[in-house]
């Protein structure tokens, strides 16, 4: 069994199915859920995490190399992922946290000004819908080159359960450190579906999940169909939300059409030509995509493959909680209105400052986090708006996102308050992961992410960075998005003032599925310092969510996304030293908790 306490010796190999007993959760109890036609009394069960929680500054989790020369696996050769150690990890000694100098030379911490958390690209899925693209990853052979774990990865069947073991860990944090808010940074949603929006808000609400759908097959035995109670995140965190591309488009990659919404509530599983599984071939004859068998404890895909393999075309249950949450006249406001539908603070999660006066689809807002503390946040909406864009998975802003951005920049100048942007896209940021800060003077490839302009974007990665370094104040720009935790400075040619940094955090969908969290620090010179830790949440023996770990290593294995003998947690832990002007030296010179 897996484990990520330290006490245990050996390598972590995938858990294999087990049934229930007292041990392995914290209690039972009986309930009326509506599950499938009508309502039935079912177990509901709870996912507690370690007993000890650690960040990776304490202890990190590792995967253990896979063998040189041991065979190539494909995706759905579930049963053998825990051979040759692909689904293996252990747990080492922690990472320090390694001081960036590239803007400016640390001095001691003098102060406490911040202190919150990060989570981002959890992809909560529904697992069973008919209107997602598995068959296109699944059906890779071993070694593919085309592989792509967007389309399909057995992580899809704890996505809930992992978010649970992650909001446990940061309750756990808080308690010894504590938070003044968090932020989640898009992509809550895998397919912009209701019931996984729902799943997402509840269980940072700590609701009974019931993560299944249509005929909940294996909702009585299998453990990740089983309903649990969420334990919800301490109320006394206020937590914000931004806008992703997953949480509007069809698999965050096509602006859902009629057919595409109808696909989310029928009995018929999706169809595509398996071309690429693009937006060109969605509806195209060819192959059935399938859905997981819920009845199985490896969750494999059924009901896919090429149409001529099935006389009567493959269905399932429909289920209206399925249903697209974008339509042909707003791919976000339907969504933007479930964070209002909650019992954590503040309701709406941000969207509640979101100016009323503002055009459809416009979902940015700003907020000061904490009071008499001049920090501000700057939540951006830089996703793809509206029909037609080229890639949905691309970073866009129109004219009306970036005069606001502008006028929220300057006013936040004007104020004397140090600025953080909050956004689900990146831009111009190291392209692979630079975990040694001495890599820089090397002049390590740069990503852009940004659509050309000016017909999809207003700017470009270069006239955006332009744009942000005229603020002084502008501290750091933090995203999620691509599925890593790499720190970028946004170096100014002359004037260490106008330079920041932009931190990457991982996802909890895939490996290493980590959280980050972050604490700002006045120093005792003309300088702040952030310091940036992640935090593997601290999964228990028999939670679904500890075969989601195993499972998201080995398919990064699978798909080459990290090297066979990589035994590195893909962390960073640093701390970031920002330059102050002297006016913002002054305005801060006695804030903050001392240290």
């Amino acid at each position: 069994m897996a484990s990520n306490d330290p006490t245990m010796s050996g390598a972590v190999t995938r858990r294999d199915f087990v049934k229930y007993s007292a041990g392995t959760v914290a209690y039972m109890y009986l309930t009326t859920l509506n599950i499938g036609c009508s309502s039935s009394t079912v177990q509901v069960i709870q996912w507690p995490i370690s007993n000890t929680v650690y960040t990776t500054a304490e202890h990190q989790i590792l995967p253990v190399p896979v063998a040189a020369g041991a065979p190539l696996i494909a995706p759905k050769e579930l049963a053998r992922y825990s051979q040759y150690n692909y689904s293996s990890w252990n747990v080492g000694p922690g990472l320090p946290c390694t001081v960036w100098e590239t803007i400016a030379v640390k001095a001691p911490n003098a102060a406490l000004l911040l202190s919150f958390f990060t989570i981002t690209d959890v992809h909560i899925t529904d697992k069973e819908s008919p209107a997602q693209p598995l068959y296109f990853e699944w059906s890779q052979a071993a070694g593919s080159t085309t592989m792509n774990s967007s389309a399909y990865s057995p992580v899809i069947l704890a996505s809930t359960h992992l978010l649970d073991a992650a909001v446990q860990t940061i309750n756990a944090v808080h308690r010894t450190s504590p938070f003044d808010f968090g932020i989640a940074l898009g992509d809550a949603c895998n397919n912009t579906q209701y019931n996984e929006l729902r799943w997402y808000i509840d269980v940072l609400d700590g609701k009974v999940i019931t993560p299944s759908s249509g005929d909940h097959v294996g909702a009585g035995f299998i453990d990740y169909q089983k309903p649990y109670q969420a334990a919800g995140l301490d109320k006394s965190i206020p937590w914000y939300q931004v806008l992703g591309n997953h949480d509007q488009f069809w698999m965050g990659s096509c602006y859902e059409s009629p057919l595409l919404r109808a696909a989310h509530i029928s009995n018929s599983i999706l169809t595509t030509d398996n071309s690429a599984a693009n937006c060109q071939s969605i509806g195209q004859p060819g192959f059935y995509s399938g859905v997981i068998d819920g009845s199985d404890p490896l969750g494999p895909v059924i009901l896919s493959g090429p149409e001529q393999n099935y006389p009567v075309p493959p269905s399932v249950v429909a289920d209206p909680d399925r249903r697209s949450l974008s339509t042909s006249l707003s791919s976000s406001q339907n969504w933007i209105r479930e964070f209002f539908i909650t019992t954590s603070t503040p309701v709406g999660h941000g969207f509640n400052l979101v100016d009323p006066a503002m055009a459809r689809d416009f979902a940015c807002y700003s907020f000061v986090p904490k009071a008499n503390m001049p920090i501000k946040v700057i939540v951006l909406d830089d996703t793809c708006k509206g029909t037609g864009q080229p890639n949905y998975a691309g970073g866009s802003l129109d004219q009306i996102r970036l005069d606001w951005l502008k006028q929220e920049l300057q006013a936040g100048q004007d104020n004397n308050q140090l600025m953080i942007i909050a956004a689900h896209i990146p831009f111009r940021v190291y392209k692979d992961l630079v975990t040694d800060p001495a890599q820089v003077v090397t002049n390590p490839q740069i990503m852009t992410l940004f659509l050309p302009m000016p017909v999809y974007s207003v700017v470009n990665d270069d006239a955006l960075l332009s744009v942000l370094q005229g603020y002084p104040n502008l501290i750091m720009w933090i995203a999620g998005h691509r599925h890593m935790n790499t720190v970028t400075p946004q170096i100014h040619p002359t004037d260490p003032t106008r330079s920041f940094w932009e931190v990457e955090t991982s996802s909890l969908r895939d490996f290493p599925q980590q959280f980050r969290t972050f604490r700002i620090y006045r120093n005792t010179n003309n300088t702040v310092s952030i310091i940036i830790t992640n935090v593997d949440p601290a999964v228990s023996t028999a939670s679904p969510a500890t075969t989601s770990r195993g499972n998201a290593i080995a398919t990064a294995r699978i798909t080459a996304h990290v090297p066979m003998g990589d035994a590195t947690s893909h962390s960073i832990n640093a701390e970031l030293v920002v330059q102050l002007t002297p006016t913002m030296q002054a305005v801060i010179a006695n804030a903050g908790t001392p240290v």
